[in-house]
């Protein structure tokens, strides 16, 4: 392991990190009573920037010069340090502006209230970057602008990835560059479009600011405001789901904007490099792509399911949903008030397709936006969102979870397995698309399936030590390990994370990471050979 050559990677992406943060830092600025010293001095958000732009550009600029000697003795080893602990880094530089606003908001100096700070600051920023969207704020349109965009950007940052991102403006990073491009980029495989890895990286970011343009433009004609449109589609377009609203997009009461976020939610849950063959004119790619249709009949005959459970069923009853677990459970009289109004969303057809199928797109996508309390819906709705929960994005995506090509390649190798079981010499090679899939690929998923869900369980284990309702503490933890944001009772579409103890805090941080960087790449720097 050559360490300079990894801190020199990580030193320029720290001096990328520090030029981004002028952004929140000019809207922070901006909403200053006055430009002087002393109002800077009294706003501890302003001072989280300025000390989180001074930190990355000085310090990475520094060990960028001292290590670049080293920068072309990478390898593979570290490629995927740089990685795992890059991301680590982005997130702690990015968690200091957080930080000062949480501890100015306890008004306490002690060790404690440090540390709950920096939980909290982290675990939003961790949630942030990896697109998680579970977050700890009991009141969001609270927080100031520069805070709001900020936890959004990184959002959309962290959604094709910061890595991808500096190795399209940075080209001469060293040799290791597809493996930072490999452990960042969600799915079992990634494909390059052109023989330059920084040209592949300039394409797809293309991509993905074009379409983040277009939803842009299409939320501002109906009439969003700049800001919110921005933040929202930040967290469309990665997948993400930070609002800079409460009862996050339900709050607009607007159909249109249901169907613009619905219709980019399901385009960023698609594999970018279908997106690019599509828009040079070769639809028939996608028509002929088994995983994108796979994961587009999915959507259609999951939300047909849903619609018509909501609208023969309604939700379920109140005496039943008012017994699920809340951190701050409400009166009687709120819930069945609350439960009321809620009621109304599905009195048509088309409303309770509409709503259907915004959770369902959401939750696949692992974007984590809700129109609905999606709790009090029968128990059969609610154990199928969080069965698409694992189930995730398409490959190449900026969606989470397990990622739809892996579970369509496990269901067609389980179908073989069972076709061997009567014909032991039978020889069916698994196809894809026509394309025959490697047998060591195959292992690698099922590896991969094995592991992913061995952490889920161990988690979730572990949660059940610091949250006193087991279907929250398993789905809290569905929720951060598949990137998806919102989880079920006490961590559902309209209950927050903030009252979780802090241990159990950062198991769900390390449940994010390893989510959004999909285990192997974390799990390898944390094996003892990886070091010799």
């Amino acid at each position: 392991m050559n360490g300079k050559a990894v801190a020199y990677a990580i030193g320029k992406m720290m001096q990328l990190m520090g030029v981004v943060l002028c952004v929140p830092l000019g809207i922070a600025t901006f909403d200053l009573p006055e430009y002087s010293f002393s109002a800077i001095g009294q706003s501890p958000e302003t001072i989280g920037f300025i000390l989180a732009i001074a930190i990355c550009l000085v310090l990475g600029t520094f060990t960028a010069y001292v290590c670049r000697i080293d920068k072309d003795k990478q390898g593979i080893r570290e490629g995927y340090a740089i990685v795992t602990i890059g991301w680590i880094i982005f997130a702690l530089m990015g968690s200091i502006p957080f930080f000062f606003h949480f501890l100015a908001q306890s008004g306490q100096i002690g060790l404690s209230a440090v540390f709950l700070s920096f939980t909290d600051a982290f675990f939003e920023i961790m949630s942030g970057f990896t697109t998680t969207g579970s977050t700890i704020l009991t009141s969001i349109e609270t927080l100031p602008d520069s805070l709001l965009f900020w936890r959004s950007l990184t959002h959309w940052l962290g959604g094709m990835g910061i890595i991808t991102l500096a190795l399209a403006i940075f080209p001469a990073m060293g040799v290791s560059g597809y493996q930072m491009f490999r452990g960042e980029i969600p799915g079992p495989t990634a494909d390059r479009l052109r023989p330059r890895l920084a040209q592949t990286a300039a394409i797809l970011w293309g991509v993905y600011a074009l379409l983040s343009g277009a939803q842009t433009v299409l939320l501002l004609l109906g009439g969003m405001p700049l800001f919110d449109s921005l933040c929202h589609t930040f967290g469309t377009m990665a997948t993400g789901g930070f609002s800079t609203r409460d009862a996050s997009i339900g709050a607009y009461n607007s159909p249109y904007f249901e169907w613009v976020i619905i219709i980019f939610m399901y385009l960023a849950g698609v594999n970018f490099l279908l997106h690019f063959n599509v828009l040079r004119g070769k639809w028939r790619q996608a028509l002929l792509n088994r995983e994108f249709l796979f994961y587009t009949g999915m959507i259609l005959i999951t939300t047909l399911f849903l619609s018509g459970i909501l609208y023969t069923g309604s939700l379920k009853p109140s005496d039943q949903s008012y017994q699920h677990f809340r951190s701050d459970k409400p009166s009687a009289e709120v819930f069945d008030s609350n439960r009321g109004k809620e009621a109304e969303k599905y009195d048509g057809v088309h409303d309770c397709v509409r709503t259907s199928l915004f959770q369902v797109v959401a939750i696949t996508t692992t974007t984590g936006y809700a129109t609905a309390d999606f709790d009090l819906w029968p128990d059969v709705g609610r154990f199928t969102l969080l069965l698409l929960m694992f189930i995730g994005g398409c490959a190449g995506s900026t969606g989470g979870g397990m990622k739809q090509v892996r579970v369509l390649i496990l269901i067609k190798a389980g179908w073989r397995e069972l076709r061997r079981l009567t014909r032991p010499r039978l020889i069916a090679p698994l196809r894809m698309g026509g394309v025959t899939v490697e047998e060591d690929k195959i292992a690698n998923i099922a590896a991969f399936f094995i592991l992913f869900i061995l952490l889920f369980v161990a988690a979730s284990l572990l949660m059940t030590m610091f949250v006193p309702d087991l279907l929250t503490s398993i789905s809290a933890t569905a929720a951060c390990i598949n990137n998806i944001g919102p989880g079920l009772n006490g961590v559902g579409a309209i209950e927050n994370y903030g009252w979780i103890p802090i241990p159990g805090k950062w198991i769900l941080i390390a449940c994010m990471l390893l989510g959004r960087l999909e285990i192997f790449t974390v799990l390898i720097v944390f094996r003892p050979s990886f070091w010799k």
